[in-house]
């Protein structure tokens, strides 16, 4: 706390109120910086050092500044382990020091060591010391574990939350929901919340699209799952475990993750891979997909596998305890077997990377089955039971077949359904599908957390069957992918409607002037060649806190002040974007950030004047190119935090030696009187 006024004498402290005071708070929690703030406050996230600073900072703190001018290329594995982070650069770099060579640092030699010398050499001690201080205050065993998982998955690998969260599912980590509260969700967040894990990729409504562990916390991941054998990691044929240097196996292990691995003769491995519970795999696999080795698979990960074949995915069928199975192997991969329902206890079948395109009927026999995945056509006399689980199903392919009402009508917990119109579709098989949709967004007004999802791809063909639906509708989130001439009557009059995509070769005005009309709409993507020239009007769009255009021409609407008044995020993937566009975004009073695409041309004149429209703005939001997160998110906060700081007399605080990436928060929180 740094007052700005001094006490003399006898009188009383003064109270926060009656002197000037900047009160700043530093946190890696998220939930602990929202709780400071207060809505007049700045927080700063801490941005990871550039690749040239990382290896400025590595090589000063190994003495071998001499080499500040060799090839990053030579570096890049270390550094990318390090992630920008100074406490890890400055720990590794006195462990390089004390293993340097006099023809120079030894790379490769490092990055091998690294992992296995984190517990146990004095030198990585403090960075060591940060990583088990994360992972020990984790709340509970659950958390611990699902953060442990992630060392099936390589270092640089993008999981999508989903992916993970249904496989501790299935591992049993964390129950739907247990006596202490941890759902999948809670621990996912919990990890999030604490910058554990980050968000790489974010969609326009806030929800993580993909994530990973930060570099040093990968590795100190990796040890501990290795030295408590919970799993076995096999990459480029080697077998790694941390008790020696990767050449020791042993007989009892969880879990199984091939990254990279073609196993020639999987009979001589000294290990008991009855007992693997989950196996997941990155590359080639080779002999290690003889599944009659197999007993207690629960988890079976082959979505990145690229040598899987048919034959293969008959072997999965006998696998009787399996509830987690994603299959690859691209074109190689064109049936599922019928065998398919002796996996009475699946809950999850994902055959996106697959070629199967016509499932068979026992696939919707199985009792437990939640979420299926893929791009299939509805099966002859198909019907699912009446004990029917499924909750989510992407894609059905709508062609001539009829029965889609009487077959989507069978599942009565579907909340989550996509759909693909082909241009073979008749107008009778579009009928059924309009009373399929129709039983699916039938109101249901007790459902206090019902968060039904609809998306319909239909550019092949016509959009008359979405006319004919009315009533009283329910839906949270909606997709449109077609020609759209104007907008279907029932989205306007959709309760508890929160999320909305539209995408077309051109939006009309008459379409877009409509969408002002959803007062509970919180955020809105529009994509399109282009739009018709329209004005958002006064009190258009009361609830929408974010807004995205992905246009080919940057035609952006006229926008009223008072139009979208608690919008926070204005997203403009534009190509050719010039200027403001007309925009004022100072009618905006609640705006937090502004994303430009940096994939496109953008000037630089462009990006200059939403910077100066955004040090102009009350709440200085934050400008941020997508493309180019890791470069220039944390120079354009800084940015941003630097001008705040100069206006307002403050200073501007960097944690030095801070184990922080660019998703930690390092919360400044200012408060002023």
């Amino acid at each position: 706390m740094a007052c700005n006024q001094q006490n003399s004498g006898m009188l009383s402290p003064p109270s926060l109120r009656d002197i000037n005071t900047t009160i700043v708070v530093t946190t890696k929690i998220q939930g602990v910086a929202k709780f400071c703030s207060l809505p007049n406050c700045y927080v700063y996230n801490m941005g990871k050092l550039s690749d040239d600073h990382s290896k400025q900072l590595l090589l000063k703190a190994a003495d071998l500044e001499k080499y500040s001018d060799s090839s990053l290329s030579d570096s890049k594995a270390i550094l990318k382990i390090c992630d920008g982070q100074p406490l890890a650069l400055s720990t590794v770099g006195k462990f390089m020091k004390k293993r340097s060579l006099m023809e120079g640092p030894d790379w490769d030699g490092i990055c091998n060591q690294l992992r296995c010398h984190l517990g146990s050499d004095d030198s990585l001690d403090r960075v060591h010391q940060a990583l088990m201080h994360e992972y020990t205050s984790l709340p509970s065993c659950a958390i611990k574990a699902c953060l442990l998982y992630f060392a099936m998955f390589p270092s640089d690998h993008r999981v999508k939350p989903q992916r993970i969260m249904r496989q501790w599912l299935a591992e049993g980590f964390v129950e739907p929901e247990n006596s202490l509260g941890d759902t999948v969700d809670k621990c996912f967040e919990e990890l999030l919340d604490r910058s554990i894990v980050h968000p790489i990729g974010v969609s326009n409504n806030k929800t993580v699209k993909t994530c990973r562990t930060y570099g040093m916390m990968h590795e100190y991941v990796m040890l501990k799952s290795l030295s408590e054998n919970l799993i076995m990691l096999c990459d480029n044929g080697n077998y790694q475990n941390s008790k020696n240097n990767g050449n020791f196996q042993t007989t009892q292990h969880r879990c199984l993750s091939l990254q990279d691995s073609s196993i020639s003769d999987s009979s001589s491995l000294d290990s008991d891979l009855s007992l693997v519970r989950n196996l997941i795999v990155f590359g080639k696999a080779g002999s290690m997909l003889n599944f009659d080795r197999y007993q207690l698979l629960r988890v079976l990960d082959l979505e990145e596998c690229t040598d899987l074949q048919n034959h293969h995915v008959k072997k999965v069928c006998n696998l009787l305890l399996l509830k987690y199975l994603s299959l690859g192997g691209d074109v190689h991969v064109t049936s599922l077997p019928k065998k398919i329902e002796n996996l009475k206890l699946l809950e999850t079948l994902d055959l996106r990377r697959t070629a199967i395109n016509i499932l068979p009927k026992e696939v919707f026999q199985l009792p437990h089955l939640t979420h299926l995945f893929g791009k299939f056509k509805l099966p002859d006399k198909a019907i699912p039971s009446e004990q029917c689980k499924l909750q989510m199903v992407k894609r059905f392919i709508i062609d001539e077949r009829v029965g889609y009402d009487a077959f989507l009508g069978r599942m009565k917990k579907l909340r989550n359904v996509k759909i693909w119109c082909e241009s073979s579709a008749t107008n009778t098989s579009l009928t059924s599908l309009q009373k399929a949709i129709q039983e699916f967004i039938r109101d249901e007004k007790d459902a206090k957390k019902d968060r039904r999802s609809l998306s319909i791809q239909f550019d092949a063909c016509s959009e008359d069957f979405l006319k004919g639906l009315e009533g009283q509708c329910y839906l949270r989130s909606l997709k449109l992918n077609g020609m759209l001439e104007e907008l279907p009557g029932f989205v306007t009059g959709l309760r508890g409607l929160k999320e909305l995509c539209l995408q077309s070769t051109k939006l009309k005005a008459a379409l877009l002037t409509a969408l002002g009309t959803l007062e509970h709409l919180k955020y809105l993507k529009l994509i399109a060649g282009e739009l018709d020239d329209f004005v958002l009007q006064r009190n258009a769009l009361p609830s929408l806190v974010c807004i995205r255009f992905v246009l080919k021409s940057p035609t952006l609407p006229t926008m009223e002040h008072g139009a979208m008044p608690i919008l926070k995020s204005l997203q403009l993937l534009c190509d050719g974007l010039n200027g403001l566009s007309g925009l004022q975004i100072n009618y905006f009073t609640h705006l937090r950030e502004v994303i430009l695409d940096a994939g496109v041309e953008v000037n630089s004149t462009t990006i200059q004047n939403w910077q100066d429209a955004a040090a102009n703005h009350p709440n200085r939001p934050k400008v941020i190119l997508l493309n180019a997160l890791d470069s220039t998110e944390g120079a354009s906060i800084r940015g941003s935090a630097e001008s705040w700081a100069n206006k307002n007399g403050a200073e501007t605080h960097m944690l030095p030696n801070g184990l922080m990436t660019e998703s930690s928060i390092a919360s400044n929180i200012t408060v002023e009187s």
